[in-house]
């Protein structure tokens, strides 16, 4: 494996815990994609060859020697990270994005909502009040938050059930409207993936989603 800087990735036995780790050659690693993208390659690469329980450290953590890894974190922390561990065994993180088309969607709920749509349909070729600009506007914006959020409650129902913990995370753009990770059985994957799989199929094509089946669990792998 190499790491960062195309340097070689070795192993280090510290109280117990064994590290991976590459030399540095910079002071500083921006977080870019293409070095994050190699970060993540080498922790991908690591729990192809077995290692599945990792815990992933901070990108860009440098260290000068072992014993400040041994003084700052092992022997401060050593009883969280064996925590960490055991929850961990046994077990991944998979993630899943949702995305939508809020154009198509609007059309949709225009097509589905006979009421709504005649009152739009009235305000046209109108000159209208900045009253009943907003009012319709927040009517519309209602529907369309409604709209996002059963569709979100469906996917929760369907996969929560799945995961021995979920994290919902911030969405990163505005077409995004769900983005979650799930720790779930390491050999439940298979079964995870044909639900995700039996919910794009029930949209219809009207969702894109982005499923990610083999990741570090970076979103469970919190120290308290």
């Amino acid at each position: 494996m190499q790491g960062l800087d195309k340097q070689p990735v070795y192993t280090q036995e510290v109280d117990g815990l064994i590290f991976l780790y590459s030399e540095a050659l910079q002071e500083k690693y921006l977080a870019s994609r293409r070095n994050l993208l190699g970060h993540e390659k080498v922790l991908e690469l690591a729990m192809q060859a077995g290692y599945r329980t990792l815990l992933p450290l901070r990108f860009g953590l440098i260290v000068r020697d072992w014993e400040t890894v041994k003084r700052q974190l092992t022997m401060l922390q050593g009883q969280g990270l064996q925590r960490l561990f055991a929850k961990l065994e046994g077990r991944r993180e998979v993630g899943i994005k949702i995305f939508w088309d809020p154009d198509a969607e609007l059309q949709l709920l225009l097509a589905e909502n006979r009421q709504l749509r005649a009152k739009r349909d009235g305000l046209l070729g109108k000159v209208i009040s900045v009253d009943e600009t907003i009012a319709i506007g927040q009517a519309l914006e209602r529907e369309m938050r409604s709209r996002q959020e059963g569709i979100i409650e469906v996917f929760e129902r369907t996969l929560n059930p799945l995961a021995v913990e979920v994290v919902e995370n911030d969405t990163l753009m505005e077409k995004m409207i769900y983005n979650a990770a799930y720790l779930i059985p390491w050999d439940d994957e298979e079964k995870f993936s044909e639900e995700v799989e039996a919910l794009d199929q029930k949209f219809d094509g009207r969702l894109r989603i982005r499923y990610n089946n083999f990741t570090a669990p970076f979103n469970f792998a919190q120290l308290e």
